[in-house]
């Protein structure tokens, strides 16, 4: 007997994957979502399993989160390595147990006597290569377990430093919303795995202020901007529909953030039976784009021969 709709939590049967097009998805995130909430709801949006993301957002945290839908999902290694763009407001005054404002303050200072100058200066001395220490509720794995998950479970957190690179950090605008906290927006472009939050922190401690972060939003990932981006509802619905803001279908996709190679017919049937192709002299990783314009491969040269890196096979 088929199955009727009805108003009583009937939910309709899950679509194979194999019936959504593969790509990605540039979701505009809402702050309050973590990155596995905007996973978990572009599932059920789009009736499939098979979806990633590239990169976390702190709940906190607005703005670009690439997601992987299919095939694509095997780009996301290769897209979460980008530089990322950020918009964020630092409050000097205050520091916090997370580094931001939805952690309990730990401690408050006066910025009275703090100057426009002294304030630039500090953020000034974050750019370029650092050894910046992750906050110890950050996603960062610790033996296999969120950090966070062992904050929360009473245990003492101390990460290492890691070797990070702020590109540029611009200041806009230095408010003083009371006598005692200076509020400041910057854009800050960084290398991937940059916590923001930390520069927040370790300005505010060269100060001897203390700093957290009261707003956060990713603008740009690699080539992928937050113009282009939508609610995650919005974004699946472009990808229901073919195309839109919000969704790039998997050549469109891989070409973005590739060199095109182009392939004969042959060359793209010899790839997909796992040979080799002569190479063109190229570095890094090419994608192969079939005459029907289709992706057929991300390729490597190796010697006098191109390699397939990731292959992805005809449905």
């Amino acid at each position: 007997m088929a199955q009727r709709a009805c108003d009583c939590g009937y939910v309709s049967p899950r679509k194979p994957d194999a019936d959504v097009p593969p790509g990605l998805l540039l979701v505009d995130k809402a702050g309050g979502m973590t990155s596995h909430d905007v996973v978990a709801r572009a599932r059920r949006v789009l009736s499939v399993r098979k979806v990633g993301h590239a990169g976390t957002l702190d709940p906190m945290a607005t703005g670009l989160l690439v997601l992987g839908v299919g095939a694509a999902t095997r780009l996301l290694g290769y897209v979460g390595g980008h530089d990322k763009t950020y918009e964020a407001t630092i409050r000097f005054g205050q520091s916090t147990v997370t580094d931001d404002r939805e952690g309990e303050v730990l401690a408050t200072a006066s910025t009275a006597h703090l100057d426009d100058d002294a304030i630039g200066a500090a953020l000034s001395a974050q750019t370029g290569p650092l050894q910046q220490v992750p906050s110890s509720v950050s996603a960062v794995k610790v033996d296999g377990r969120r950090s966070y998950d062992r904050v929360r479970a009473g245990e003492d957190v101390e990460l290492a430093a890691r070797s990070v690179t702020v590109h540029r950090l611009d200041v806009h605008r230095i408010e003083r919303p009371t006598p005692d906290l200076v509020d400041v927006d910057v854009t800050v472009s960084c290398t991937a795995g940059t916590y923001i939050r930390a520069i927040a922190r370790d300005a505010g401690a060269a100060l001897g202020v203390g700093g957290h972060l009261t707003a956060l939003r990713r603008t740009a990932s690699g080539p992928f901007s937050v113009d282009r981006a939508a609610p995650v509802e919005e974004a699946g619905a472009a990808l229901a529909a073919g195309g839109g803001d919000g969704f790039l279908p998997l050549p469109l996709a891989a070409t973005t953030v590739f060199p095109t190679r182009a392939v004969t017919e042959e060359e793209a049937r010899a790839i997909g039976y796992g040979q080799r192709i002569p190479a063109t002299g190229a570095a890094d990783l090419h994608a192969a784009i079939d005459p029907e314009g289709r992706l057929v491969a991300l390729l490597e040269d190796a010697g006098t021969s191109a390699r397939v890196a990731v292959g992805f096979p005809a449905a």
